[in-house]
């Protein structure tokens, strides 16, 4: 360098200067990368067609050999196949580590919106991903606002709770909607994250109906979209919207046929409407596909997706009293050692499969003596799904006139709805709440204080009318509205009996005992026209029924009587 002028030393020397700086921020920066758990592998999923997961066309940013990859991720994120999308958006990284839209798509792939929140360990991953996205420095403005909208789940969440962050989500996807009209990912996630921070106190469904509009304007040019069609059928998961989705609940399970939740989703809307041939044909796709999966993955014990199928295909079977096949899955489910990971499906199951068994075949005696199971589970964790073996012993012991343990079992109620608002679980809360009202009802009425059990009842029935569902379920062990059918049939109040039970009929068509109830309330109060309605309706649900439940064979002489 002595021949060279100062000038052209200096240069020179910022140039190499440069370069070593670089060097050094790309190695801190995988450095940073390296520290980040993040999945890494090949995908495992497995369904009824290999390999389909839907068509989308988006990858912002991203080299051009990254495409195809980035592209499958984001088709896996839509259809809620969390971890497997993780593998593929972190394969983009590793190839192409300037791609930021791959670390939007980690942090989307770890909070699940429409899910249980994101454990400690999951909300860490998806802060540190996108501090380290954030470092990037060759981005577009478009890109950095995709990654500050998924930020808004992150940022802060030691101190602003899951809802808050829920409702930023929603404000900051809105804004990406707006401002690229043309971007079709910007207006899917807009409508999802309207369905997450949807309030389920809210029966005028405005953001459910605002995202309907907006997917529904799309899916005629899109439909093969996995995005578009799984959020139609969460949109429209509720009794008063759920025709709405029908179309897209019988085209999702084609367009994503390698993925369990997508074969699985279909019959949240079959459920609704009472098809139970169709939601058990679903269920039963989908857990084939998540044995699969457990199998593919070298999981020790079961994917918790294959046990919200199960309670679902359980359910549906018990409708059309088909009791052998519900069994068959109940000493299933009991078999079953280990599952993975440990949430609130795996809680929900266990505890709802072997409630609904004993309560809708009205085994009362097996309802008084229901445990929670596996005892090792960590139920501690999960007080409004524990919550449902309770009321069942409620529901078991009054009918046994045991008040003694109806009583005990309304203490454990009691206790799980204080550890809730302890836990500021409103909506679980809620849930709790309607059981410990609608099993107050019973126990007045086996004290024999008719109107306060009625009165307890009615308001049970319209809290429970007040809110939805939650997705994890397929419907409550027992409608409080048809057990205030039920105790004003006890009553003699034939008449009262019929509005309740159609009401009930409204919100859970099809649903064996609820029919049943509407029959018998017709009959005896005389409507020989609606009861014959009722009872061929319960005849045709049942028409696979591998057992001869008594209902059924009143039904069957009641129609030869008046047909």
């Amino acid at each position: 360098m002595k021949y060279l002028n100062p000038s052209h030393r200096t240069i020179i020397l910022l140039i190499i200067l440069c370069c070593c700086q670089s060097k050094k921020e790309q190695a801190q920066f995988q450095q940073e990368l390296k520290s980040i758990n993040l999945t890494r592998g090949e995908i495992t999923l497995c369904g009824s067609e290999a390999g389909q997961f839907g068509k989308v066309s988006f990858s912002l940013g991203c080299s051009e050999d990254v495409k195809e990859d980035f592209n499958l991720a984001t088709a896996l994120l839509h259809s809620f196949e969390y971890t497997e999308a993780e593998k593929v958006f972190v394969k983009v990284i590793d190839k192409n580590p300037e791609c930021l839209m791959a670390y939007w798509g980690v942090a989307m792939s770890n909070f699940h919106p429409l899910w249980a929140p994101p454990t400690k360990e999951e909300l860490e991953k998806g802060s540190a991903t996108i501090k380290l996205a954030r470092t990037l420095k060759n981005k577009s403005s478009k890109e950095s606002d995709y990654l500050e909208a998924v930020a808004t789940l992150y940022d802060d969440w030691t101190t602003l709770d899951h809802n808050t962050r829920l409702q930023k989500f929603e404000k900051a996807a809105e804004g990406i909607y707006t401002k690229y009209p043309d971007d079709k990912e910007a207006a899917i996630f807009y409508a999802l994250a309207l369905r997450a921070a949807a309030s389920p106190a809210d029966k005028t469904f405005v953001k459910q109906r605002k995202a309907g509009d907006i997917l529904n304007a799309m899916f005629p040019n899109e439909p093969d979209h996995p995005g578009i069609a799984h959020y139609l059928i969460h949109t429209y998961d509720y009794p008063e919207l759920a025709e709405l989705a029908l179309p897209a609940a019988r085209k999702y399970a084609a367009i994503a046929a390698t993925s369990a939740h997508a074969l699985h989703m279909p019959s949240h809307i079959f459920t609704r409407l009472g098809l139970w041939d169709e939601s058990i044909e679903s269920n039963i796709n989908s857990m084939s596909a998540a044995k699969c999966y457990a199998e593919n993955s070298g999981m020790k014990g079961h994917w918790d997706e294959e046990l919200h199928g199960l309670d679902y295909l359980v359910y549906a079977y018990l409708q059309e009293a088909r009791d052998e096949k519900a069994k068959e899955q109940l000493v299933y489910l009991q078999s079953m050692n280990e599952v993975v990971p440990l949430n609130n499906k795996d809680a929900y199951t266990f505890a709802a499969v072997p409630t609904r068994y004993a309560l809708e075949r009205k085994d009362w005696k097996q309802a008084m003596a229901l445990e929670l199971k596996p005892a090792d589970f960590p139920w501690e964790n999960f007080p409004w799904e524990r919550s449902v073996v309770s009321f069942g012993k409620v529901l078991g012991a009054v009918h046994l006139r045991n008040e003694a343990i109806a009583k005990e079992a309304l203490a454990t109620l009691y206790t799980n709805h204080e550890k809730l608002i302890e836990k500021n679980k409103a909506y679980e809360a809620n849930q709790v709440q309607v059981q410990i009202k609608a099993s107050e009802g019973l126990i007045q009425y086996l004290q024999g204080h008719k109107d306060e059990a009625i009165r307890l009842l009615a308001e049970a029935a319209a809290l429970e009318d007040a809110t939805e569902k939650h997705p994890i379920t397929p419907g409550e062990v027992v409608p409080a509205r048809e057990l205030l059918g039920d105790v004003l049939m006890e009553m003699k109040e034939y008449s009262k009996a019929l509005e309740a039970y159609e009401a009930n009929l409204k919100r859970h068509p099809g649903r064996f005992n609820g029919l049943y109830g509407a029959a018998q309330a017709a009959q005896k109060s005389g409507d020989i026209k609606k009861a014959t309605t009722f009872y061929q309706q319960l005849i045709a649900i049942a028409k696979l029924s591998d057992t001869k439940r008594p209902e059924l064979a009143t039904a069957e002489s009641f129609l030869k009587q008046n047909i």
